[in-house]
């Protein structure tokens, strides 16, 4: 059995204090890892029961390292997430053709998908061709049409995907193609619903599929109904129209490919369609785990890691075959949970033989970060203990794949103090240290700390090609490269415990890059508006602000955190991917009008957006 070293500066710390330094070791670490990414576990999806026992699990750890719950009686923080839509039991689709009148049947004819709106719906249908607008290639499918309270019949995918010419960039679809594109294009023109079918004549081999309606991505709703419907009922739907002689799919979508122009077309008043949507949205109630070691003041640092992943797959599974199937997402994040398990026990042994610090140490497992940071903005918006003396936030995520000792650090520059801190330690580590971003803002739940001015630092591993997918295993992930990170996080969390002064938080103004799912930016597309989104579950219709980035256009104009944008161009904001669609329409140097709702008054803005640097 190997003992790994702790870096001389945090050995140095304990022995001056006369404390045997406890061991951080890879064996127990992997263990950990192990049970949580077991079969048992399914995934830990979050609002599953196995969530909940990884919950349990969590706490028993906190429990036995000697934490102490910051509520007097338990290790657990309650908060609601709206679960992944299911399937009710009323969902009907019926069409008129003039006096005949047929019904489509479920699950091999027609399909909502989960992302749509449920009630009862009916009306006229207007075919719109691939249900695209794009400004920028001069080509718009509802151009001359007024789809005002009509269904759309919308193409899969976009024009002349094969054509290594095309301006929709051949064989690559653009984020034209999307789905929840088609959804925000379709209700910014006034439709009262979508109806998606394959584009049949543009892949011939392929069978007549519906969508599975569990793995598409999307808003958590639309605000829209939109469904799908197989060819074989919409051809005879557009046979009825006959504006050109070749009504079928097939032709159609072969003439708009051939010339890149638009043929969109009302159907006749005696095509008509009726559906309902039966979607059940359910609250759950998962939880944050979370235990204190106190210190000498009220200052404290939060150590974090998310626990949850994808569960079965479902919407966010890299390998979309595998749908159902277990991820157990043993890098992600067992890894980092993990860690802070391990860290909480070598803390708290410091802490029983005496070893109290200056200030104190909040370990978190955070739920819901694969469904947008939820449990960290939650903790950041509901915190145990006052924020203003969180220190520093250290998160953890994916630390289970380190090739060649190297180790991606995040948020270098929100520290007054870190770069000479990190770059202290390094010298008596075998880690490598890149450091890839300064501004504490990315995909993890560090970014929920940044909002809140809390300085942070992010170490991660780095993508592999196993994130997201079934493979992602325990037997896969290097125990002691990451039990090396572990002391290096544990040297940087004591010297800043025990330091004189403590960080002082740094709102980094840099060159924009992109966060995950956020429109901060945009998704990578389009102009630079620089809000950062609150991702936690919102009552009201919208895209409210955690942050605005100082420096940015939304900054410039006077934007807040806080503030709830429902307005953009003119254009009603629902969600963030109506957000992201109405910002890729526009250009740098464009100005445009915002809306916001702040502490329950709306405002108004101008913004200018800037380009991408």
């Amino acid at each position: 059995m190997r003992f790994f070293l702790l870096p001389a500066a945090s050995a140095a710390v304990l022995f001056a204090a006369g404390i045997n330094p406890p061991a951080l070791r890879p064996e127990p670490y992997l263990a950990h890892v192990k049970h949580l990414a077991s079969p048992e576990f399914k995934g830990r999806g979050t609002g599953t029961p196995e969530l909940e026992k990884a919950a349990a699990y969590i706490s028993r750890q906190f429990q036995a390292a000697g934490l102490v719950p910051l509520d007097g009686r338990t290790f657990l923080q309650p908060f609601g997430v709206t679960t992944n839509p299911r399937l009710g039991k009323n969902n009907e689709l019926s069409y008129r053709l003039g006096d005949v009148r047929s019904t489509a049947e479920f699950s091999r004819q027609f399909t909502p998908f989960n992302f749509s709106s449920s009630g009862t719906f009916e009306g006229r249908l207007v075919f719109v061709g691939y249900g695209i607008t794009a400004k920028e290639y001069h080509y718009d499918d509802y151009a001359g049409v007024d789809v005002k309270d009509k269904f759309v019949i919308v193409l899969r995918h976009e024009p002349q995907e094969f054509d290594e010419k095309s301006v929709f960039a051949g064989k690559v679809y653009t984020e034209h193609a999307q789905f929840s594109s088609k959804a925000t294009n379709a209700k910014l023109h006034g439709a009262r619903g979508v109806i998606l079918v394959n584009d049949v004549g543009n892949h011939p081999s392929d069978s007549d599929e519906l969508e599975l309606f569990s793995k598409t991505v999307g808003p958590n709703q639309a605000g829209i109904p939109f469904v799908q419907v197989k060819a074989e009922i919409v051809n005879k739907w557009l046979e009825k129209a006959n504006p050109h002689g070749g009504t079928d799919i097939a032709s159609i979508q072969g003439r708009i490919d051939k010339d890149l122009r638009p043929e969109s077309f009302d159907l006749p008043d005696a095509v008509t369609v009726s559906m309902k949507v039966d979607l059940k949205r359910e609250t759950r109630t998962v939880h944050n785990v979370l235990g204190f070691l106190p210190g000498e003041t009220a200052e404290h640092i939060v150590i974090g890691a998310h626990y949850d992943h994808l569960g079965l797959g479902e919407q966010f599974s890299m390998a979309p075959s595998q749908a159902g199937t277990p991820h157990p997402g043993a890098d992600d994040n067992a890894s980092g949970t993990a860690g802070v398990i391990e860290l909480a026990r070598y803390f708290g042994e410091r802490w029983k033989n005496g070893g109290k610090m200056k200030r104190g140490i909040v370990f978190l497992a955070f739920a819901g970060e694969e469904l947008g940071l939820l449990g960290s903005s939650h903790y950041v918006n509901n915190p145990r203990l006052d924020i203003s003396q969180a220190v520093t936030m250290i998160n953890m995520d994916m630390i289970g794949r380190i090739r060649e000792d190297k180790v991606y650090v995040g948020g270098l520059g929100t520290g007054s103090t870190f770069e000479t801190l990190l770059n202290e330690l390094a010298r008596s580590s075998p880690l490598k240290l890149e450091f890839s971003d300064k501004t504490g803002y990315g995909s993890s739940d560090h970014t929920s700390f940044t909002t809140k001015q809390v300085p942070v630092l992010f170490f991660f591993s780095g993508l592999h090609a196993d994130y997201h997918k079934p493979s992602d295993t325990w037997d896969k992930i290097d125990a002691p490269a990451a039990t090396r990170l572990l002391e290096f996080v544990a040297g940087v969390t004591e010297r800043i415990a025990s330091g004189e002064s403590r960080p002082q938080f740094v709102k980094v103004a840099e060159p924009p890059r992109p966060v995950s799912g956020s429109s901060g930016g945009g998704g990578g597309y389009g102009p630079y508006f620089g809000s950062i989104p609150d991702m936690a579950d919102q009552k009201n219709a919208g895209v409210r602000f955690a942050d605005v980035r100082e420096g940015s256009p939304a900054g410039k104009a006077g934007l807040k955190a806080g503030d709830n944008m429902v307005e953009f161009d003119g254009k009603p904001i629902q969600n963030l991917y109506d957000f992201t669609y109405a910002l890729r329409a526009k250009k740098a140097g464009d100005t445009v009008r915002v809306k916001v709702v702040r502490d329950g008054k709306p405002m108004e803005v101008d913004v200018v957006l800037e380009k991408r640097r």
